[in-house]
This record gives structure tokens, sequence and C-alpha cells, in this order.
């Protein structure tokens, strides 16, 4: 399909949504205007040169970079004499595209009919008007009250089949909660590598395309965290700067798992130009979601695009706030477990000497991979460097038997251990 888009100020972006929804792009018009027309967006002038342009080039849509009352799509569509679909609609397309499972084809529909629902009302506003006494009602009038009531009987059918899968993830988070697997959730803008992040800590598989919202559908798996054991990760849709409010209220059943999340893991296109932009829509978003609150660790991706720079960790205050990575290369990622280990509550570094009886402790520690270096003494006693929340480093360090030696952060719980062992 053919196109000739229209934009004030353009952008990559731009380009990018076009390309993810099957659009080949062949002209592009600017323009600028203090406020928009209220009948069709564009001036006189600048709609006369869209429709120049548009036969030239044999267009047979026309997208708008900007969110399009139905009264002006509906204008432009008839001086035009071509298809006009604003930003939401694009975005919504593309969705359609790329929705494989049954909840999100349900999402996605439910974001299509609200759009649509508002499409229908305000573009037909003037059949309103026909309205009177006994047999003066127009027949246009009973058209869209027929249309009205069928796409919202659809909207009510398809909430009530997301709200059962919404029961479903919440019995997911309390089996979890009550086998005290923490969740965490990636989140960030689209096409910031949160896939490929994804797909290198799990060997999940999931599409992970260089195209914006490549993944829509969430996937969850479970991981092994050195120190922490067993937790689960979610990949989610990704964020879009002027994300269609449609769109969030669409798809609530899967931003939950946001805002239950334990930690959530902001995946940043480091070497993005907009990058600082990028994390502020994010911020917007979590905001709208009511997930502004939940611990965040920012995952700065793609280092391997930056000249001089490698992966590594930075601290603000004292802690760990950001950890530089290369989801494509591998860069970085021990680290990161080692910082999602460290954010999960308080987590403690420490030397463990334990008794050669102490065998099932010792395999205990291993299978929760906690264990970052081992010695074996003379006396057949292990000397273990190990990191553990620093709930489970009490018990374990309050076994008789068991002798606990300096470390990071076990020095805040020596007071209690003692208190233990007496």
């Amino acid at each position: 399909m053919r196109i000739a888009g229209f934009e004030t100020g353009a952008s990559e972006e731009f380009f990018q949504l076009v390309s993810a929804a099957g659009l080949v792009h062949v002209a592009l018009v600017e323009g600028a205007r203090s406020a928009p027309d209220p009948g069709h967006f564009v001036g006189a002038g600048k709609l006369e040169e869209i429709g120049v342009l548009a036969a030239q080039t044999d267009s047979t849509l026309i997208v708008f970079d900007h969110e399009l009352s139905a009264i002006q799509e509906r204008n432009l569509e008839g001086e035009l004499g071509r298809r006009v679909i604003d930003r939401t609609q694009l975005i919504l397309d593309i969705f359609a595209r790329r929705a494989r499972t049954h909840e999100g084809k349900l999402q996605v529909e439910l974001a299509q009919l609200r759009h649509a629902s508002t499409r229908l009302v305000r573009g037909w506003t003037h059949l309103d008007r026909q309205r009177g006494g006994i047999g003066l009602r127009g027949a246009g009038e009973s058209q869209i009250e027929l249309d009205q009531r069928m796409i919202n009987q659809r909207i009510r059918a398809v909430e009530r089949q997301l709200s059962k899968v919404r029961r479903g993830r919440r019995l997911g988070r309390r089996s979890r909660a009550r086998a005290k697997v923490p969740t965490i959730v990636l989140v960030g803008y689209t096409n910031a590598g949160k896939s490929s992040l994804f797909n290198a800590l799990t060997d999940a598989g999931v599409d992970a395309a260089d195209q914006l919202f490549a993944t829509l559908d969430p996937t969850l798996r479970r991981i092994t965290v050195p120190g922490i054991g067993t937790v689960v990760l979610a990949d989610t849709v990704g964020f879009i700067g002027r994300l269609p409010h449609k769109l969030v209220e669409a798809f609530k059943a899967t931003l939950e798992e946001v805002v239950e999340a334990k930690l959530l893991l902001h995946v940043v296109d480091a070497a993005a130009e907009t990058r600082d932009q990028q994390m502020a829509d994010v911020d917007k978003v979590l905001v709208e979601i009511g997930a502004a609150d939940v611990p965040r660790l920012e995952i700065f991706n793609k280092v391997d695009l930056l000249s001089g720079c490698s992966s590594r960790t930075d601290r603000d205050a004292g802690e760990l706030s950001r950890v530089w990575v290369s989801a494509l290369r591998g860069l970085g990622l021990d680290q990161l477990r080692a910082a999602i280990a460290e954010r999960l509550g308080v987590s403690a570094w420490a030397e463990l000497i334990l008794s050669p009886h102490h065998g099932a402790l010792r395999s205990w520690l291993y299978d929760r991979q906690a264990v970052l270096h081992e010695e074996v003494e003379r006396d057949g006693s292990y000397r273990l460097r190990v990191h553990l929340p620093a709930d489970e480093l009490e018990r374990v360090a309050s076994r008789r038997g068991v002798v606990l030696r300096g470390g990071e952060g076990a020095h805040r719980m020596r007071h209690s251990v003692g208190a233990l062992r007496r």
C-alpha cells in the first residue's frame, strides 16, 4: 500500500511506525500551525498541497502523525478522496498485526472497538439532530444507534473474556507469592531491546526483531538468580510517546503484572539520540497505570553501539541504580543478575566456614547458586564466599558448627546473629 504522510517535525519514529504497519512510504508533507484547524486539522493551502502530492504519487492512504477527531478524519477523506488515518489508528493496526495469543487479540480488539465507538459517535453527530415527534426520527439515527449497540455489546463480551484472563493472572501471582517466588518485569520504550534481553536471560526464543512493537503478547519464564533462587521474569509490550489511552485501558490485564511486580527492569536504548525523552515517556505511562512506586532498576542496553563504553554498574547514594549491558553481545549479564539479587530485598556477601558434616547445607547453597567461591581447608571444612538475602544468611549462620566471617552487608547482621546463637 502506498501512502503520503503528514507530520509537523518529522521523526524517525514516525517512519518506523509506518514500516511496522507494512506500509510503503512515498512522500512526506510537513507543516506548522499555532493551533489545528477544527474542520481539517490543516489549513486550506496545506490541504491542497497534500492532495496534489497524493495524486502525483498515486497514494491510497494518508497517515497523520497526530490525533484526529472523527469529524476531521471524515472531512479530510471527503476532500482528498482517499482513506485517512491518525497516529492512534496506525498503532492499533500495528498491534492487530502483531497479536498472536488469544489474550493479545482480545486486548487489541477491545482497543479497536473503543476507538471505533468514538469515531461512530463523533463522526455522525449531525444525525443526532434528526429528532422530533412520532414518526420524525431520521433513519440514519436508527442505524447509528444500532451500530453503537452492536459495538457496545461486543465490548462487554470482550471485557468479560478479559476479566477471566485477569482472574487467571491474579491466581498465578498469588501462587507465586505463596511460594515466595518474586516477579520481575521488563518495561521500556518500544525497540529498546527488552525481548533480546529476555532471550539472553531465559533462552526463551521470543521474537526480537529490530522494529517497533515486535513483542505484543506477554511472556513469562522462570529463571534462577544467584543468591535468590527462582524468580519469574516477564516481558511486556513496549511503550511509546503519546501512547493512546485506549491502549493503556485495553492492556490492563497485561499491565497488572507491572503494577504487582517486585522489581521493574527499565530497559533503555543507550544509543538512542532521544534516550532521555524515551525514558520520560516510559515514566509517564508507569504513572498512568499506577506503577510509579514499584522499585526500579535501569538497564542501559546496546552498550556495544557506544564508543568507549563497556558493561558496568552505577550507584546513586550507595544504592545500585543502573546496569550497562549488551543483550545482543551478552555483555554485563552476570553483573545484571548480581544487581537483581541485590535489589530484591536486603542481600549480603559474606564468608562462611562449614564443618565437614554440613554437606547437605553446602548442597543447598549450591542449588541456590549462592556460592561465589569455595576453598577446602586441611581439616576438611569448607570456606565459602556466598551471596544470600540477609534473612537467609542469618538462618544459615545461626546453625551449629557454621562460622560467619566478615563480608559486604554482613556487619549489619552480627548483632542479630549473635542473639540467635545465644
